[in-house]
């Protein structure tokens, strides 16, 4: 009886079968192989599976074009190996399926601003219950690119800067209002306080300037007195 050694790498498996039955999974390790057996080496570490950009119908019924990755590992070696032929077709298959199920419950006015978060979650559960029965762990499903039309895509820039010039305008305004209250309320306190009113014409007459003030008698209202006043320059 020939023996042959072999080593099995790191994070690797393998399925040993002899005429046609299972016998053994064999972990990473230096191992024996007999006439007669055949081996089916597994590779365990996680993978990524790209899903190209396929069509998908939203719920307001406008076509958009999704792209996602898919992160997976095989769990199962027995089942990955005997379950399915391919298995990450499966995987690949279930991935579409479920992108398409999830998104096409959303708007493509949320698909483009993001304004809700995408069902992530949803769709690597979906992914996951088909890959269990092929044996393989999807660990998450993530959302890559979507690509919706060019006409929503302008559509949604011109809502934005609407929105954005909206806001502007109202900012605005607000602060002209706070001005106008400002300035109405100082002029309540100048009708109240003549002489403050007084004071503040003074105050802002630039450097030079000749100001002429008429001063009524505290004694008797008849008599006025005209009185000059310069201002001295800076």
């Amino acid at each position: 009886m020939s023996l042959i050694r072999f080593t099995i790498q790191p994070r690797h498996c393998a399925l040993r079968y002899r005429h046609g039955v299972l016998e053994q999974v064999l972990p990473a390790g230096r191992h024996r192989r007999r006439a007669g057996q055949r081996l089916v080496v597994l590779d365990l570490r996680e993978r990524l599976t790209q899903v190209s950009p396929q069509e998908v119908l939203t719920s307001d019924g406008v076509s958009v074009r999704v792209s996602a990755v898919v992160r997976w590992a095989v769990a199962d070696p027995v089942a990955f190996v005997e379950v399915s032929e391919e298995p990450a077709a499966t995987v690949y298959l279930a991935a579409q399926v479920a992108l398409r199920d999830a998104l096409a419950t959303l708007t493509a006015e949320e698909l483009v601003g993001r304004g809700a978060a995408l069902p992530t979650a949803r769709i690597t559960a979906a992914t996951a219950e088909v890959a269990r029965r092929v044996g393989a762990d999807v660990t998450e499903v993530v959302v890559k690119d979507v690509i919706v039309p060019v006409e929503l895509r302008s559509a949604a820039a011109e809502l934005a800067t609407a929105r954005r010039r909206g806001e502007a305008q109202l900012e605005a305004a607000r602060a002209e209002t706070a001005a106008l209250r400002s300035l109405a309320n100082g002029a309540k306190l100048l009708d109240a306080h003549p002489a403050l009113a007084r004071l503040r014409l003074v105050q802002a007459a630039p450097p030079g300037t000749r100001i002429v003030l008429g001063v009524s008698d505290a004694v008797s209202d008849a008599v006025v007195v005209d009185a000059v006043a310069d201002r001295p320059t800076d």
